[in-house]
């Protein structure tokens, strides 16, 4: 029985020569998180942080995705029938004021530090669309190894909020974060890894080694001075102000949540009368296929 992880309605978790692989496993939903998930998540990590025959960890996402983003369709996504088993009206989930979604946000953001305050190494493996949340995760692990053509970005930066897990800044530097936010653009993987948000992008069909290997590698050093090597790099970070900057990340995030400028006004408008897919094909349309389109970057070699 495991110590950690009950129930795994959303994942997938096996260990086996010293690996412990996580999938995201709502394909059919391009593995987008709600609540329930990211518990799993927390409690899926820990479980594999815990466990004696565990030194590094493979975080990927089942199907053609590695994770598009948190599920839209609703406030409460996650609960049967999209409403939660209490009365909403008793507790800070209808985000009555900024502190309200001060607090929420960080219990979210909580779930995701996981990644950054566990003991052992994450390789997150990346395909297809790491959008949004997706982002969230992936940026928060040790190691992002993605394909060519993988989508990375946070197009939600358009209209509707901030990153609320906010460690652009640590991998790619002030300019590009800046670039990258402002315009809700995405990279392809080959771009990611020139800029230095991934460690690496490799064709679709060398993934699973990729990773398979750089984890192998991993596995054969001592979980205790794998930790030491993770603890230090990561103590820079918060000496560096990454631990101060994801509780003012989500208080930033609260507060463009408050904004009735003209796209989330527009945003939630179409939301409500046309439903999702009409609202993001709406907010996104200025910007054609949303590429960075950086000279330097999109040559002839570019990802196509």
């Amino acid at each position: 029985m495991n110590k950690h992880l009950r129930s795994t309605e959303y994942l997938l978790f096996s260990v086996e020569n010293r690996i412990a692989r996580i999938t995201l496993n709502r394909p059919d939903k391009r593995n987008a998180l709600h609540p329930a998930m990211l518990t799993e998540l927390r409690d899926a990590l820990l479980e594999a942080d815990d466990r004696n025959d565990v030194n590094v960890v493979i975080l990927e996402g089942a199907g053609k995705d590695f994770c598009a983003g948190y599920d839209l369709a609703g406030a409460y996504a996650g609960f049967e029938g999209g409403t939660p088993p209490w009365d909403v009206n008793r507790y800070r989930t209808t985000n009555k004021s900024i502190d309200d979604d001060c607090w929420n946000l960080e219990q979210t953001q909580k779930l995701n530090m996981v990644l950054f305050d566990m003991h052992k190494p994450v390789i997150a493996k990346v395909q297809g669309n790491c959008l949004a949340g997706g982002t969230d995760l992936a940026l928060m692990c040790d190691f992002v190894i993605c394909t060519e053509t993988a989508k990375i970005g946070f197009p939600a930066a358009r209209a509707n909020g901030t990153p609320p897990v906010q460690m652009w800044i640590y991998h790619v530097g002030p300019q590009w974060a800046k670039r990258m936010l402002m315009t809700g653009d995405n990279l392809w993987g080959r771009e990611a890894a020139r800029i230095g948000l991934v460690l690496d992008a490799v064709p679709v069909e060398e993934l699973d080694n990729a990773v398979n290997e750089l984890a192998r590698r991993i596995s054969f050093v001592d979980a205790e001075l794998l930790s030491a090597h993770k603890r230090i790099v990561n103590t820079a970070l918060e000496l560096q102000g990454a631990k101060t900057l994801q509780r003012l990340a989500a208080e930033m995030d609260a507060r463009a949540h408050l904004t009735q400028g003209p796209r989330r006004t527009q945003f939630k408008a179409d939301m409500a009368e046309h439903g999702l897919k009409d609202a993001l094909k709406k907010r996104d349309e200025p910007y054609g296929d949303g590429m960075v389109k950086a000279h330097w970057l999109n040559g002839e070699e570019g990802a196509k």
